[in-house]
């Protein structure tokens, strides 16, 4: 079986193997002002089920993942208040990462579809390390088969004339001392919360370098005809991570360019 772009495309739900579910409210410090769950919240959520499911299948010695590229549909948003069901499940492997797919589902008919990139790392020196047998036995059925890389497909940056600046706090760092992917989240929203975000739309982030807190990033950002807005993260004129949330919903069969339906 050919391998494709990790996280770049949504999967359903697998017949067999290894599906690990949970419960939880969108509690009041998770909303916006326009009350439905957050995108930093979002993915706070999404990487907590996944740590959850790993703990669950008795990984918890080894924990150290970090998120290199993450792909969300929002088809319906979920609301404050409302319960969520997050359903998440392996939809990948690669020789030194996996591929992780989440499905919520709300009580007030949130419908929210993500798949996200993580890959092993080892903590004392950050490189990739290779999966062990242990992990893909029990995680690799649900995969059935299915390969995937981890080929980043955003642009570069653009000219930076005009760039809002970002500066990650002290509390945006994650135990391994690098901003927490979910932190980039409200530095995108300040982009796009005065725009409005109109359901179906889909959000994408892709990783590239760990950033620490205090530095002072460059984030340029463009809009497009559609309404799609993207940004770029530079330290010193090093791409850190990039972002896009545009208001097409994601397709479940895209392979190509850069994830549009």
């Amino acid at each position: 079986m050919p391998r494709i772009v990790g996280a770049g495309r949504l999967e359903p739900l697998p017949a067999a193997g290894r599906r690990f579910s949970e419960t939880r409210r969108v509690r009041l410090d998770e909303a916006g002002p326009d009350g439905f769950l957050r995108l930093d919240a979002l993915a706070c959520h999404l990487q907590d089920v996944a740590t959850d499911d790993y703990l669950d299948a008795g990984f918890g010695d080894d924990r150290a993942w970090v998120l290199r590229r993450l792909l969300m549909a929002v088809r319906s948003p979920a609301v404050f208040d409302e319960t969520i069901t997050l359903t998440t499940w392996c939809s990948g492997l690669g020789g030194r990462w996996a591929e992780r797919s989440t499905q919520l589902r709300g009580a007030h008919g949130a419908r929210i579809d993500a798949a996200a990139l993580w890959v092993h790392i080892d903590p004392a020196t950050g490189i990739p390390r290779r999966l062990t047998p242990e992990f893909e036995a029990v995680f690799g059925p649900s995969a059935t088969g299915r390969r995937v890389g981890a080929t980043l497909r955003h642009p570069p940056v653009p000219t930076a004339d005009g760039a809002l600046r970002w500066v990650p706090r002290w509390c945006d760092l994650d135990v391994l001392g690098h901003v927490n992917n979910a932190a980039y989240w409200t530095a995108v929203l300040e982009a796009v919360a005065t725009r409005g975000l109109c359901a179906p739309y889909r959000a994408e982030i892709e990783h590239r370098a760990p950033v620490s807190a205090g530095r002072v990033l460059d984030t340029p950002a463009t809009v497009s005809a559609d309404g799609t807005v993207r940004m770029w993260f530079v330290l010193a004129d090093e791409l850190c991570a990039s972002a896009l949330v545009g208001p097409e919903p994601c397709s479940g069969s895209d392979e190509s360019g850069d994830g549009r339906p």
